[in-house]
């Protein structure tokens, strides 16, 4: 993140200076204050978007604390254990890192990303205990972050809260559209994964096999309590009748998602207070507890939104991103992916916060918004996809591992099939006009 910030504000310094020295007074409005004018607006703009997701941030992670509280994490665990238990089968089926990485994909599809990651740090630590070459990553580990970065969605959180703080007419439509995407990529992970790992022998490059000693984060010391994964699960029927209800529900969705996308957020919130009334979850105090929350993270990003809006409105405002565009769009306009939302597939890989500010500056800009096609196929490419480099930077990094064999190249395929996805869906419920 450091070399990108760096780099989007050099470049832009260089460009708009170069075009300085070649600018004609009385030609409009000198490249340089045009510079300064979007860094001191762009900066404004963030703040005030910030506090705009205050509430919206509030009400959802409110929601999801009812449905923690609940124990939705542990029904999904235990519906998709049985199918975990045939992808992942050089893991023991009691095994603890089998319980961290189903709780992990459980808060992954219901948009839990805080509560994704100390789960998913906790089951490379229990799988890294399996691994007899220290260093070097295994068959499950790697198929285990592939499916992590191109987790399926059932809620993208964070990126309706953007979508209804910037007033979309109907912020919940990406639905349809991230679920598709990312079953895609969810199953192109796993495809990649297992026909790529004989090519990828895990030769051992250690010292021996010796117990790891990376650290195990204070906060992984216990679970919360509604978490505990006991290693119950459902008949194997009621797993498969699941998995296929859900398969089915992705040719529904894109039929009709958009007629059913603006009943999707009042439901769900009637669904999920009636869910934690159902299980005696003090539903206003949980709810409370997680809006408190919400209140906290939207507070939070507003440095990190600050710099990143500035440097890419430093990028566009120099006219850099117009040239790089350029050069690459003529390319990718005919399959529906649009110069405005080329910069959104290259970055959302490598900086989460990154492209979330790029989403947010592109439903901001009053020529594009939330609800055309360009707005809808960022939020459906920021909702389907995940920062690969830095998933695996910190899951590997956290168990010590340096070779990590075909798991990047599975989970940038997965990146592509991701963005490719989310084209076709794109374009089938929201043409061009």
């Amino acid at each position: 993140m450091n070399t990108l910030f760096a780099a989007l504000v050099f470049i832009s310094f260089l460009t708009a200076g170069y075009r300085q020295w070649s600018w004609v007074e009385g030609n409009g409005k000198a490249p340089m204050e045009q510079l300064t004018s979007a860094m001191v607006d762009t900066a404004a703009s963030s703040v005030t978007l910030a506090l705009g997701l205050v509430g919206v941030m509030a009400l959802f992670l409110g929601l999801m604390k009812v449905a923690e509280k609940g124990g939705v994490l542990l029904l999904l665990a235990r519906l998709i254990r049985p199918l975990m238990i045939r992808l992942f089968p050089e893991v023991p089926p009691d095994h603890p890192a089998m319980g961290a990485m189903i709780m992990n994909m459980s808060a992954n599809a219901m948009g839990l990303g805080n509560a994704a990651t100390p789960f998913g740090i906790r089951a490379m630590h229990e799988l890294d205990r399996l691994n007899p070459h220290k260093g070097t990553a295994t068959n499950a580990m790697a198929l285990f972050l592939a499916i992590n970065t191109s987790s399926v969605t059932l809620l993208p959180t964070s990126v309706i809260a953007l979508r209804a703080s910037v007033n979309s007419n109907d912020p919940a439509a990406i639905l349809p559209t991230t679920l598709f995407a990312t079953f895609c990529s969810t199953l192109v992970a796993i495809l990649a994964v297992k026909g790529l790992q004989r090519f990828f022998p895990a030769h051992s490059t250690s010292h021996g096999d010796t117990q790891n000693t990376s650290p195990t984060p204070s906060n992984l010391s216990q679970d919360p309590e509604p978490w505990v994964d006991n290693g119950k699960n459902y008949p194997a029927w009621v797993s498969l009748v699941t998995l296929l209800g859900f398969v089915g529900m992705i040719p529904l969705t894109i039929l009709f998602g958009r007629s059913l996308s603006p009943w999707i957020i009042p439901g769900l919130m009637v669904t999920l207070l009636v869910f934690g009334l159902l299980r005696r979850v003090a539903i206003y105090e949980a709810f409370v507890e997680g809006a408190r929350e919400g209140f906290d993270v939207a507070v939070r990003i507003i440095p990190y939104l600050v710099a990143i809006l500035v440097a890419i409105g430093m990028f566009r405002a120099s006219l850099a991103m117009d040239f790089l565009v350029s050069l690459i769009a003529p390319w990718t306009t005919p399959w529906g992916l649009p110069a405005e939302a080329l910069p959104m597939a290259f970055l959302r890989p490598l900086s989460g916060s990154g492209s979330y500010g790029l989403m947010a500056s592109l439903l901001q800009d009053p020529a594009i918004g939330p609800d055309s096609y360009t707005g809808m196929l960022v939020s459906t490419i920021q909702g389907s996809s995940e920062t690969t480099f830095y998933v695996l930077a910190v899951y590997f990094g956290a168990v010590g591992v340096n070779k990590m064999r075909h798991t990047l190249a599975a989970a940038l395929l997965s990146d592509v099939v991701a963005i490719m996805a989310s084209v076709a869906i794109c374009t089938w419920l929201f043409p061009q006009g």
